[in-house]
């Protein structure tokens, strides 16, 4: 995708999210990203941020859904959207065995991994991707149309 055809304005962002929870979102058992405030919905870059959640590794939800990928870190992996948002009734069971109490419920939808890692240093909050990087990016998914 060139990017002349890409929608002009302010249409995407950056996540970055620790491994091993974006290898769940990639592997699509994990539709649920938990944010303390509310995201505008959106296209994002799904960014492995270059730290890995230790602890996670060793929950057996988190072992299922990650079970044979490799846990990369430091570089753009994928995109998604970010259909929705949300955060359950206090004292409602939650949405799904993803969600943390109290959290701001991203629901992603229209999950693509990338072919290739794009190394990249993201930040936390939303962050916006430079024309480099969504070059590199789009570059994977030839199909793709926001």
């Amino acid at each position: 995708m060139s990017t002349a055809s890409l929608p002009e304005g302010d249409w995407i962002r950056g996540i970055t999210i620790r491994q091993p929870w974006t290898a769940a979102i990639l592997a699509g058992h994990k539709t649920i990203e938990n944010r303390p405030r509310p995201w505008r919905p959106g296209w994002v870059l799904l960014h492995a941020g270059g730290q890995i959640d230790r602890r996670a590794r060793r929950d057996p939800l988190v072992a299922h859904a990650v079970r044979g990928r490799e846990l990369v870190t430091g570089a753009v992996l994928g995109i998604a959207r970010i259909a929705a948002l949300h955060q359950d009734p206090d004292g409602a069971a939650p949405c799904t065995p993803w969600s943390l109490p109290g959290a701001w419920h991203l629901e992603l939808r229209d999950v693509q991994e990338l072919a290739l890692p794009v190394p990249a240093t993201g930040q936390l909050g939303p962050w916006r991707p430079t024309p480099d990087l969504l070059e590199r990016v789009l570059d994977q998914l030839p199909g793709f149309r926001p």
